[in-house]
């Protein structure tokens, strides 16, 4: 097989030792050429090289972003970005990104990323295949950086039916027993906890008024205030119960309000 020369472009130097380690053990064709560990010194590197063809990129390097060094310099070959950080992955994909590794990354994900790679060399790719594996990454990327519940499996007439997290205008505990109400007013017999559902539920959309009540920020209508300092919450569809928020909750309420 052709000697594979990579590029490793990470600020820890122990992390950029193993990566390599792992590489050259996943296949012996392998030669790092060099490792980098800041943006000054990839671009004078790749100002002075074009002899490579893979690089292995971290996200955050010891003088700023990794991006700043396709500002700077020609990058002409793939990237595969290996980085803590999944939020910056469109980013990645248009700057010659072929893959994405979330860290702590293993050997099974480094050998599936230089496949691809091998596969992308190999062969031509469409566009239309290439936008195609881009959004899969991308949906694969969403679930990990949002981990929260999107949907619910519910008994419903002897049956098991989904029902979005985002359809269910809020939950409501009674007798132990915890209820689903959805923008569309139907009710559902829930297998969870207020606890578990606080846990399960993406603090951005839901918000615990109280021990009775967790409400979606979109079935709020109104806001009103209250004895004693609280607020009194009008939601759609409106329950049998009036939503109030404690005086120690407000500033939380608010801050999630104005997100």
């Amino acid at each position: 097989m052709a000697e594979l020369k990579i590029v490793i472009i990470e600020n820890e130097a122990a992390t950029a030792r193993n990566l390599a380690h792992m590489l050259q053990s996943i296949d012996d064709s392998i030669n790092v050429m060099v490792s980098l560990p800041a943006v000054k010194d990839a671009v004078s590197w790749f100002t002075a090289n074009s002899n490579y063809d893979l690089i292995f990129m971290d996200i955050s390097l010891a003088d700023g972003m990794s991006f700043e060094i396709f500002k700077k310099t020609a990058i002409t070959r793939p990237v595969i970005f290996v980085t803590a950080y999944n939020e910056h992955a469109l980013t990645a994909f248009k700057n010659n990104g072929i893959d994405y590794i979330l860290k702590p990354f293993d050997e099974q994900e480094l050998t599936t990323a230089l496949n691809k790679y091998r596969g992308l060399v190999s062969q031509p790719v469409s566009s239309a295949n290439a936008t195609a594996d881009v959004e899969r990454l991308l949906e694969q990327l969403h679930k990990l950086s949002n981990p929260y519940k999107r949907s619910f499996l519910v008994h419903f007439r002897e049956k098991l039916i989904p029902v979005e997290a985002i359809k269910i205008a809020w939950f409501y505990t009674a007798n132990e027993i915890v209820y689903a109400r959805t923008t569309d007013d139907r009710q559902y017999v829930m297998d969870f906890t207020m606890e578990q559902l606080e846990q399960q539920l993406d603090p951005q959309q839901f918000f615990r008024a109280n021990r009775q009540f967790i409400i979606n920020r979109k079935a709020v209508t109104e806001v009103d205030f209250y004895f004693n300092g609280r607020l009194s919450i009008k939601v759609q569809p409106q329950p049998n119960e009036q939503i109030l928020v404690s005086k120690a909750r407000v500033p939380d309420y608010k801050v999630w309000m104005n997100q």
